[in-house]
């Protein structure tokens, strides 16, 4: 039996102790609040007088109550923007989480305490406790088996209106208020369960797109929106399902939802599934079809999100199963009310740029202790690099957090280098980056590789005004590494040479390089620095991939990827910085015959590289990873030094991404990924 303790003492605490109180799978232990009075009372005074002849341990902190050996799993009950922390404290003193809805403020808070939990070894479940109702399993068998043929449309609303009490949580900005967080990500979730229920997938459904409008009071948060999102079959395109939801804080609406397909529809109109009582309604016909969902022994919906939870823990589980809230299903929500929020133009002020100045567990930034990251040098630049390079192409000043819990978590795993450039996102990059290293203190921690004289500009004037644009917004004195992100073959290679060098002179940065050089003109350059005693490539950025580049991503582009590269690499020892070393996900394609990005066919898809593909996961059979690391692990383990940049969109990639560098190659076994002996 599971021993739980409670973190806060408000009113969705008391209901889940009194769930908890019928559970036959665990027992309330112990309680905390952040004063021992408001402990003390919890449960006696404040909510009736359920807990009063209950032997459990009241704390006077969160602390304390983590401490607790006795204790084996915790109900998170604090407001919203305290969820995340308390998630990965609890996580970290070996607790097993069940995390009052939201998990997070964001996606980014959600993808934090997931990590959390997963290296910790313990079960993580957010707190939507309808899923886990008799409620939620007859809605999912109707839909099914056919009971209303094919669903099309989907309406769900879950509104109150609590007046204008703007001291009330549910109005305060920096509690995390208004409807989209509160009771918005009932619809939410509730459109996604049922349009995965519906295609068949045995998990939620994505939504392919979101349009949303709503209104935001004085205190900047939601009071009231509607959000209109569309659905398609990913095994059938042609099945298209339509979903408006709408929610609020400050209107009352008709609070239900329903399933309307081809045959008919399916109505339920409790958000708060009770004991008895609780209806799903089948319209189809004359006569409604009306099914009662009773529970057994007056089992609660929040004494059931125990009891999934407990079950998970004894099936030795690290999150819940479809329909209740796993991970997946977690970030896939987390991700769509993100979207919402950000059609009505919710921003929270804690998740503003100058906000973020500590990690979402409270703590300055450091390197976890069981970090595993190979560092090497290059010739000038008086730092180690981390062998692994994270790509800053996609995280953007303007979604922040999620930039921020990226590079976070990159940077404790024992990674330091960050790879950029003046075009990328409209400085919206390079911006992100330098608020995070400001934020962070790290400038010297870390090292940058930014580029810069990119085409239509790659001149020596181009090369300096952008260099300078990069330094502004990356709020920095100098770059680490420079490279030129492409080569203009009608300037003589002299004038580059003299301009960054002059760069260097004055201290805007340290080494440079060229990404999508030539050898011949790396070699040109080269020999004209060694004859004016100037400096020289440090490093070449072109791509490199077990697979082969068909066609560049984009113009210009050059690989690593032919015997002669890679022959003038081993023998010169010159740094190769690739990048796209895991050809952009070709090496995770389950079949090579179907896909729907249209890119990673024309310049990935070809008879050779699907032999490789084969190959790596052979390999990746024998070593137990998978063909991605296997990949990752060839650009690594060449016979000269390779940096390669990678480009993760999750922390769970980051975190498979970085597992490739303990996959060891022998020189055998590089060569045959590559071209196996005829």
């Amino acid at each position: 039996m599971l021993h739980w303790g409670i973190i806060s003492t408000g009113r969705i605490a008391s209901v889940f102790a009194k769930g908890l109180a019928v559970s036959k799978t665990g027992q309330l232990v112990a309680v905390a609040s952040r004063s021992q009075a408001e402990a003390d009372r919890f449960g006696i005074d404040k909510h009736g007088d359920f807990l009063k002849n209950v032997p459990i341990t009241r704390y006077g902190s969160y602390e304390a109550l983590l401490a607790d050996k006795n204790i084996h799993a915790v109900y998170i009950a604090t407001p919203h923007p305290q969820h995340v922390y308390w998630a990965i404290r609890a996580a970290e003193a070996g607790k097993h989480v069940l995390c009052e809805k939201p998990i997070g403020l964001n996606r980014a808070e959600a993808m934090v305490a997931i990590e959390a939990a997963r290296r910790n070894g313990v079960c993580l479940m957010e707190a939507f406790m309808y899923r886990c109702h008799p409620m939620i399993a007859k809605v999912i068998e109707l839909i099914t088996t056919g009971a209303i043929g094919q669903v099309r449309a989907i309406q769900a609303n879950f509104s109150f209106n609590c007046g204008p009490n703007y001291d009330s949580r549910l109005l305060a900005n920096a509690l995390g208020g208004g409807g989209i967080l509160d009771v918005g990500g009932y619809c939410a979730s509730f459109a996604r369960l049922v349009a995965g229920a519906a295609f068949g997938l045995n998990t939620s459904a994505d939504p392919a797109t979101l349009k949303a409008v709503g209104h935001l009071g004085k205190t900047g948060v939601d009071e009231y929106t509607a959000a209109v999102l569309k659905f398609v079959n990913p095994r059938d395109p042609s099945h298209e399902i339509i979903a408006n939801i709408a929610t609020g804080v400050e209107v009352n609406m008709d609070n239900t939802a329903r399933v309307y397909g081809s045959d008919g529809s399916i109505l339920i109109t409790q958000w708060v599934p009770q004991p008895t009582g609780t209806t799903v309604t089948l319209h189809k016909g004359k006569e409604p079809q009306v099914f009662t969902c009773d529970t057994v022994d007056g089992a609660t919906a929040y004494t059931l999100e125990a009891d999934v939870l407990a079950a998970a823990v004894a099936a030795g589980k690290q999150h819940a199963d479809f329909p209740a809230m796993s991970w997946a299903d977690t970030l896939g929500n987390m991700k769509t009310l993100d979207a919402w929020r950000a059609q009505v133009g919710l921003i929270y002020d804690a998740e503003k740029p100058e906000n973020l100045t500590k990690t979402l567990a409270g703590r300055d930034l450091a390197v976890r202790g069981d970090a595993f990251m190979p560092l090497a040098s290059l010739p000038g630049l008086g730092k180690s690099a981390s062998r692994l390079v994270l790509g800053v192409d996609n995280q953007r000043l303007e979604q922040f957090p999620h930039a921020v819990a990226m590079f976070d978590d990159y940077f404790e795993r024992g990674g330091n280098t960050f790879d950029t450039a003046w075009v990328y996102g409209g400085g919206q990059c390079e911006k992100a980056l330098g608020q995070w290293v400001k934020n962070r203190n790290t400038r010297e921690k870390v090292v940058i590789l930014a580029k810069g004289a990119h085409t239509p500009h790659c001149n020596p004037t181009g090369l300096t005004t952008q260099l300078l644009d990069s330094l502004g917004r990356l709020q920095m004195d100098y770059i680490d590494i420079y490279m030129m992100h492409r080569d203009n073959p009608q300037i003589p290679v002299g004038e580059f040479v003299d301009v960054l060098n002059e760069h260097v002179k004055a201290g805007r940065i340290r080494v440079f390089g060229g990404s999508n050089w030539t050898l011949e003109r790396v070699d040109a350059f080269n020999a004209y620095a060694k004859k004016n005693g100037k400096q020289g490539f440090a490093a070449v950025s072109n791509n490199l991939s077990l697979a082969r580049m068909v066609d560049p991503v984009w113009p210009g582009c050059l690989t690593a990827s032919d015997p002669a590269y890679l022959a003038w690499h081993e023998k010169t020892q010159i740094a190769l910085m690739p990048w796209s070393s895991q050809a952009r996900g070709f090496f995770v394609v389950g079949d090579p015959a179907y896909t729907t990005d249209h890119e990673l066919v024309r310049c990935w898809y070809a008879p050779d590289n699907f032999a490789r593909l084969a190959r790596a996961n052979e390999l990746a059979a024998k070593k137990g990873c998978t063909p991605i690391q296997i990949a990752l692990a060839y650009v690594l383990n060449q016979p000269f030094p390779t940096f390669p940049l990678i480009g993760p969109r999750t922390i769970e990639e980051t975190r498979t991404s970085f597992d490739a560098l303990k996959v060891q190659l022998t020189p055998a076994e590089v060569k045959w990924l590559k071209e196996p002996e005829a």
